[in-house]
């Protein structure tokens, strides 16, 4: 959908990089699929310098959240197509939080170990699936519809 006009190659790009954030929250649940598939750990090695950056920097998830949002989405001088996607991100990024505390509820439950690795998994291949969803609409200039999370999107970017 492109009702709010035409983007540019600039824009694009820069709608791409908020996805960064879900995507490096959500390798926490990939955990297991790492270790039973060594190989998918190739996939990292773009993702590496990101990795350390993030890694290093005290508090970097609240304050590159807090970023997005007051810098990006909350600022009407940048596109809508922009904002949209960065606050489809930081959605997404949320709901990467919710299940981490879905999942800690269940922790202590005993014998609940497959159901979590299960869990964590699904988890996982969702939210992989959805950035490169997202990152692919963004990149052919396409607002990307993922269902109940644009919706709420729409509701807070106008």
């Amino acid at each position: 959908m492109t009702w709010r006009g035409s983007t540019t190659v600039s824009d694009r790009i820069f709608a791409c990089l908020p996805y960064l954030l879900p995507l490096i929250e959500g390798l926490t649940f990939g955990g297991y699929l790492f270790r039973e598939f060594p190989i998918l750990g190739l996939l990292l090695i773009p993702l590496s310098p990101v990795l350390l950056i993030y890694r290093t920097i005290p508090f970097a998830t609240l304050i590159i959240f807090l970023a997005l949002f007051f810098l990006v989405v909350r600022n009407e001088k940048i596109s809508h197509f922009i904002r949209f996607n960065t606050m489809q991100a930081i959605l997404l990024d949320i709901v990467i939080f919710l299940c981490s505390i879905l999942l800690e509820i269940l922790s202590p439950v005993p014998g609940a170990g497959f159901a979590i690795e299960t869990l964590a998994n699904t988890i996982f291949l969702g939210i992989v699936v959805a950035v490169v969803y997202s990152v692919a609409q963004s990149l052919f200039g396409r607002y990307a519809e993922i269902p109940a999370i644009s919706d709420a999107v729409y509701m807070q970017v106008r």
